[in-house]
């Protein structure tokens, strides 16, 4: 069977969207090889500090929020003890230990349960089994998953993002295939608020002028854009919220 010349072109289009979102991820990780720890952990404060000042977080009553990994991203220690310490319903990623076959969901940490959360040096959750990549994830009896319109913010980890919203995650398409999972479906539901948060390599959506952008993250159709993007050095609203 013979393919047409614009299936053709399609999908070399494809291949090299493809092949630039890979070279962007291995100069992006590259670029955060030359972070220190201090600096990530300097970094990420100042991109909570914002965060936490946002009035869709304070009026927000359920957060989900990444564990980080041990390296190469924004560190989410702090974070996770402000969400529980402010009283927000938090729920936490599992993709399971098979990390290639499980889809990722949001398990809901009970606020009654902060002290077995945390433990009384507030690492417990540190002990948790890890997937391949040393992120710890929610044992049983964690199990209640969040379901469409329970998640008024959502906070999204990446590789790179840019001005305008677009991110680049790790390529295994858990973020893209749960958010779209939790922002469609049958009956209205909330969709919600997507906060990116990038320490400065990742962020290379670099200033021309008040509009435009140096580069730009490459993108499919299926990749969904942010409504907010945190570098550390200042807050930027992609979309209308």
């Amino acid at each position: 069977m013979s393919t047409s010349p614009a299936n053709s072109s399609a999908e070399i289009m494809l291949d090299e969207v493809r092949q630039r979102k890979q070279e962007l991820r291995k100069e992006i990780r590259a670029s955060m090889k030359r972070l220190s720890s201090n600096e990530v952990a300097r970094q990420s404060q100042l991109i909570w500090d914002q965060f936490f000042e946002l009035p869709q977080y304070q009026e927000a009553n359920s957060v989900g929020l990444f564990v980080s990994m041990p390296s190469g991203e924004v560190q989410t220690d702090y974070a996770l003890k402000r969400v529980i310490h402010d009283s927000k319903t938090l729920y936490v990623p599992r993709v399971g230990l098979n990390f290639e076959m499980c889809d990722m969901e949001l398990v809901r940490c009970e606020i009654d349960g902060a002290h077995d959360f945390y433990g009384q040096d507030e690492t417990l959750y540190k002990s948790w089994p890890r997937n391949k990549w040393g992120i710890p994830e929610p044992p049983s009896p964690f199990i209640d998953v969040a379901k469409r319109g329970e998640i008024d913010l959502l906070v999204v980890p990446g590789i790179a993002f840019d001005g305008e919203g677009q991110r680049l995650g790790q390529g295994k398409g858990y973020y893209d295939r749960f958010i779209s999972t939790i922002q469609h479906g049958e009956g209205e539901a909330k969709k919600p608020l997507l906060v990116a948060v990038a320490l400065t390599p990742q962020y290379i959506g670099q200033e021309e002028n008040a509009e435009k952008y140096k580069r730009a993250v490459p993108v499919l159709d299926h990749d969904i854009k942010m409504d907010i993007v945190i570098p550390p050095f200042r807050t930027i609203l992609c979309q209308k919220v």
